[in-house]
């Protein structure tokens, strides 16, 4: 592992999970996932982007799913059966959006970081759909926008409907 904190009882850390995809690693805050659900088939669509898998069925609830390689202009790739479903909760950007889901390619870690512990990485090119892109020590990972997942989501389910 790198410098990333193991789970500690410090009060300024924050918990975090991060999630392995093929050419990244995301790091979100754990209160910001519902739930690492198992991997499971995705109700493809037709008609959408690429970078929309598909629904997953979560709880009654078709959860749309986008893969970030994908919606940031890379390759998308297929699901991994020993991978996880990240199921994320709604940011506030639209009600009706309850929750989206991006594919991971492993099992996520967890782990807990400070403030101090984060760096924006100003050498790496920032993807559209990343909030910012950090190092932690030696490690390079992506802080993903979700509040703009759910925006491009919801533009193309509008503009198909209409």
């Amino acid at each position: 592992m790198s410098d990333i904190v193991a789970l500690g009882e410090n009060p300024d850390e924050i918990a975090c999970l991060l999630l392995p995809l093929v050419d990244l690693t995301l790091l979100i805050p754990t209160v910001t996932v519902a739930e690492m659900a198992p991997m499971r088939p995705v109700q493809s669509v037709e008609g959408f982007p690429d970078w929309l898998v598909g629904f997953y069925d979560w709880r009654q609830i078709k959860v749309p799913v986008i893969s970030y390689e994908s919606i940031n202009g890379s390759t998308r790739h297929p699901l991994n059966p020993d991978g996880r479903m990240a199921v994320l909760n709604n940011t506030g950007v639209d009600k009706n959006l309850p929750y989206i889901a991006i594919p991971t390619q492993g099992i996520p870690r967890m782990a807990r970081v400070t403030e101090p512990d984060i760096n924006e990485h100003l050498n790496r090119n920032k993807r559209s759909f990343d909030l910012m892109s950090v190092k932690i020590g030696a490690e390079e990972l992506a802080i993903p926008d979700i509040a703009a997942l759910e925006h491009a989501y919801l533009e193309v389910s509008n503009n198909l409907l209409m």
